[in-house]
């Protein structure tokens, strides 16, 4: 059994300008800066089991997420980049109220595309780090498509996220999701 907790980042300046940040480093506001600091406390709170691991989207706005996280844990930020938000292609840096009822362009990661990845990611904890507890920090979209395909439902059936916001997914030992051949898209940060 593997126990994961995500975490979505603290708010960014393009959160509060409604800005579609999808692989954008994106800079964390003093808000979002606090948020990252009070995962710590919510970690200490909420969290019985102890931390083993500490993963992190390879997006700047993530990794500033987890430092205080390390910091606390004293454990190093593993970067992955299958955490990554929505790859939003052109649309990248587009201003969402301007997007209502757009049809997005071929560039843009497909449902379908994020399913698969985050079919991939849940395979690659679930093979790596079974029997530990791992901390995801990812963005709040993708978060919530990795809750999906866990649970076998729709994005639309999982709640949005909020900034800093933790919630918690247990994955059985033989959690199995028929993809094979997934390959270690993990490395160590420097923090």
């Amino acid at each position: 059994m593997l126990t994961l907790y995500l975490a979505r980042h603290g708010e960014t300046e393009e959160n509060v300008a409604q800005i579609l940040q999808g692989h954008l480093p994106g800079c964390l506001t003093p808000k979002g800066r606090e948020q990252a600091d009070g995962l710590c406390l919510q970690l200490q709170k909420s969290v019985q089991e102890k931390i083993d691991v500490l993963l992190s989207s390879d997006l700047q706005r993530c990794l500033d997420t987890a430092a205080p996280v390390s910091r606390y844990l004293d454990m190093p930020i593993e970067k992955c980049r299958l955490l990554r938000e929505r790859d939003w292609g052109s649309l990248t840096g587009a201003h969402i109220p301007e997007l209502k009822g757009r049809e997005f362009p071929a560039d843009v990661e497909s449902v379908e595309q994020m399913f698969s990845r985050a079919a991939q990611f849940l395979e690659y904890i679930s093979r790596e780090y079974d029997g530990k507890c791992v901390l995801a920090i990812g963005h709040g979209l993708f978060d919530r498509v990795i809750q999906a395909c866990f649970d076998g439902c729709t994005i639309a059936d999982i709640p949005r996220m909020g900034n800093a916001e933790i919630r918690k997914l247990v994955i059985p030992s033989d959690y199995k999701n028929g993809l094979s051949g997934i390959k270690n898209d993990v490395e160590k940060a420097d923090n």
